[in-house]
C-alpha cells in the first residue's frame, strides 16, 4: 500500500479535496485531524489542514510522518507570485524551498546543516505531467516561506533580490525542512493567487477559490498516478 500525505494550510485549500474524497476516516493526532481515504487498491491518501505558518506546518508534517509513514508528502495550496513570468492561476512546482525570514547561516552552519531543501525529482515530474494533461501553465522554481502575507512592493523586491524565488507562501519551507529531516520525498505544488505586491490582498480575495480548486485538481490526479 502506497501512502501519500497532502498538507494544506487553510480550509479553503482542502475544501475541493475533501469534496472529491467523501467518507474519510478521521484520525486525530497532535491536535490535527487527518482525513484518510483509500482511492484504489494500492493507494491511500491522507489529507490534513495544518493551519497557517511554519510552526503549524512543521508539527503537522512530523505527526503525519510519525503516524502514517507516507511514501510522499505534497504541500498543496496557493501562493504569491515572485517571478515576472508567473501569472495569477499559474502553478509553481518547487524544485527547492527555504525560509525568507531567517538568515540561512543558522541552518547551514548548525543542525540540520542545510537551509535549502530540494524537492523530489519524480514528484516534480509527476506534477508537471499532470499540469500538461490539464493544460495548466506551470513552472519549476524556488518557493520561499515566512511568517507574513507579502503584499508590499518593497518587501517583495527585497525577497526577490536575496533569493530569486518563483513563489512565496507561509508553509512550504517548513514542510520541506521536516520531510528532509525524515528522508521523505516531498514537493510543494502552489497555484498563484496574487503577485505578493501592493495589490496582493485584493487579488487574493478574488482568486483564492479559483487557485485552490486548480491545485486540488492537480494533486488529486498526482495521487491517482503515483
Amino acid at each position: 500500500m502506497k501512502r501519500i500525505g497532502i498538507i494544506g494550510a487553510m480550509p479553503s485549500e482542502l475544501a475541493d479535496i475533501r469534496a472529491a474524497l467523501p467518507g474519510s476516516e478521521i484520525v486525530k493526532k497532535a491536535g490535527f485531524e487527518y482525513y484518510v481515504n483509500r482511492i484504489s487498491e494500492d493507494i491511500e491518501v491522507i489529507h490534513v489542514c495544518s493551519g497557517i505558518a511554519k510552526v503549524n506546518a512543521a508539527v503537522c508534517t512530523q505527526a503525519l510522518i510519525d503516524t502514517f509513514n507516507p511514501d510522499a508528502v505534497i504541500n498543496a495550496g496557493i501562493a504569491g507570485g515572485m517571478n515576472r513570468a508567473v501569472r495569477v492561476c499559474d502553478i509553481v512546482i518547487s524544485n527547492e524551498v527555504c525560509p525568507h525570514d531567517l538568515d540561512l547561516h543558522f541552518l547551514k552552519d548548525y543542525p540540520p546543516y542545510c537551509g535549502i531543501y530540494a524537492a523530489d525529482e519524480k514528484l516534480m515530474e509527476l506534477a508537471a505531467r499532470v499540469c500538461d494533461e490539464f493544460g495548466v501553465q506551470h513552472f519549476y522554481g524556488r518557493i520561499v516561506s515566512g511568517e507574513a502575507f507579502i503584499s508590499d512592493n518593497a518587501v517583495k523586491q527585497s525577497i526577490q533580490e536575496r533569493l530569486s524565488p518563483h513563489a512565496v507562501d507561509m508553509e512550504s519551507a517548513a514542510v520541506g525542512h521536516c520531510a528532509y529531516l525524515n528522508g521523505v520525498p516531498y514537493v510543494s505544488v502552489r497555484c498563484i493567487s496574487d503577485n505578493a505586491d501592493d495589490e496582493g490582498a485584493m487579488s487574493f480575495d478574488q482568486f483564492e477559490k479559483i487557485a485552490a480548486k486548480r491545485v486540488a485538481d492537480v494533486v488529486l490526479r498526482m495521487a491517482e498516478l503515483f
